[in-house]
């Protein structure tokens, strides 16, 4: 990992209709590692991603990349940020109309425009190092839950991007497909290389595969470190939290 962190946010707000969301973010993605992002439900994690990947845009403070501020980044610039990103949802967003084949092309038939030879080479050879070559040709209402998984991730690598966001990707996985899916993805780091950073609220489990962690409470970073400094860690509510323990002011309203 290099030293100036691939992103930096600073003073990051945001609110809609008038409710505050982010109140002033300050946190760092190191370049090359997995960035846990946790708190508790309804705190503006997934907000954040979308505003480090641009589909927000922020009532105040700056997102730098590289050392870049991207407020002040040309057009193009910021074209050129976002083909380098990548985004896999939630709810994984597959298209139950078209073939698993086509839901990992889509990226690059729309986005980077790929002549049709060129698709079909990177998405045989994303299938086959994620092992999805003998279902290209099904439908994702055909496929088990965790093979959806594969198939939003592959979507998500075939454009060979820098930065990945991963909004929640172990929702609703019972908790064996859950460790499944937290080491495909870091498997796949390690493999090709890319920065992460990923939503969760499975603890422990997340720090097994994070370099870097960061708690999101009431709009704010509470606290950011390492997954082992963490552990360590004398600040109330991030105790609380990782014990599982509700907040008092959560009781009292």
């Amino acid at each position: 990992m290099t030293s100036q962190p691939m992103i930096e946010i600073r003073g990051l707000t945001k609110a809609f209709a008038g409710q505050p969301v982010l109140r002033g973010v300050d946190m760092t993605v190191p370049e090359g590692a997995v960035t846990a992002v946790i708190g508790k439900s309804g705190e503006g994690k997934s907000v954040l991603l979308k505003h480090i990947i641009g589909l927000l845009k922020p009532d105040a403070g700056d997102i730098l990349f590289q050392g870049q501020a991207l407020s002040v980044a040309g057009a193009a610039e910021r074209r050129a940020f976002r083909r380098r990103c990548s985004y896999m949802f939630q709810n994984m967003a597959l298209f139950d109309s078209i073939t698993v084949f086509d839901n990992i092309a889509l990226p690059l038939r729309e986005t980077a425009r790929q002549p049709e030879d060129e698709v079909a080479e990177r998405v045989g050879a994303m299938a086959a190092r994620l092992e999805l070559s003998g279902i290209l040709a099904k439908f994702p209402s055909q496929i088990s839950g965790g093979m959806q998984k594969r198939v939003a991730l592959a979507r998500a690598l075939v454009t060979e991007p820098g930065l990945v966001l991963f909004d929640e990707p172990t929702t609703g996985l019972d908790p064996i497909r859950k460790a499944a899916v937290l080491a495909l993805i870091d498997q796949s780091r390690r493999e090709f290389g890319f920065t992460a950073v990923l939503v969760s609220h499975d603890i422990p489990d997340v720090f097994g595969v994070a370099g870097h962690v960061a708690m999101l409470d009431t709009g704010r970073i509470v606290w950011e470190g390492s997954p082992e400094a963490i552990a360590a860690c004398d600040d109330p509510v991030v105790r609380r939290f990782l014990a599982g323990q509700p907040d008092p002011e959560d009781a009292d309203s």
